[in-house]
């Protein structure tokens, strides 16, 4: 059991050095200013500086623009578009045409029927699909709740494009998580977390060993 890992919510350069160092294969941005892992265009552009080709750079937007989103790409040199917003499939194919770039598609999941709708609408769509949990009806936020759904509902799919398991993932359930969910990829914020916000070292360190078997 191994798969990769992507470390979201990177706001420091604590947090990049610690991912990278655990050996982390992507790590994700937040330009969404409701959110406390929030960066700017000048934080992007000194967090990414030193992150070599091999990792991935993913920055998630919310229903945003071309020119922002396109902004954040040139001053933070990314590689993924990560849309966690109400985006369609015909803004997913537009910002892959505009922007040149892959484009990951976060889903919401509590339902069997959130998974079939993705397989008819986003699959070979979007180069990657993110299911996430579907947040509490008093977040502002539509991600990094530390929501979790029922990973057996991805047991046995196939899925065209490639994806990522998040929601409520931490060191001590993500080995299970990927085992029941068979999951290539896995995602995490608040779960390797110190507090809102801030990640924690320690946490990022054990949540790569246990996702990636060592």
């Amino acid at each position: 059991m191994s798969c990769m890992v992507k470390i979201c919510g990177i706001n420091s350069e604590d947090a990049v050095i610690a991912a990278m160092s655990a050996g982390a294969d992507a790590l994700g941005y937040v330009f969404f200013p409701p959110s406390p892992r929030h960066i700017s265009l000048n934080g992007a552009a000194t967090l990414t500086e030193r992150v070599p080709n091999s990792i991935l750079k993913v920055g998630l937007f919310v229903d945003a623009g071309n020119e922002a989103i396109a902004n954040a790409v040139k001053a933070g040199n990314l590689d993924v578009i990560q849309l966690h917003g109400s985006e369609t499939p015909d803004r997913v194919k537009e910002v892959q045409d505009v922007l040149g770039l892959r484009v990951m598609k976060a889903i919401s999941v509590s339902t069997a029927e959130d998974l079939d709708r993705a397989a008819a609408t986003y699959d070979g769509v979007a180069d990657f699909l993110l299911f996430d949990a579907k947040p509490p009806k008093d977040s502002t936020l539509p991600g990094g709740n530390a929501v979790s759904f029922d990973w057996t509902l991805l047991s046995g799919r196939e899925w065209k494009s490639n994806w990522m398991l998040a929601g409520g993932l931490d060191p001590n359930n993500v080995a299970e998580a990927v085992e029941i969910s068979n999951a290539p990829w896995v995602d995490v914020s608040s779960g390797v977390e110190r507090t809102r916000g801030v990640k924690d070292a320690r946490k990022i360190n054990a949540f790569i060993r246990a996702a990636k078997g060592y």
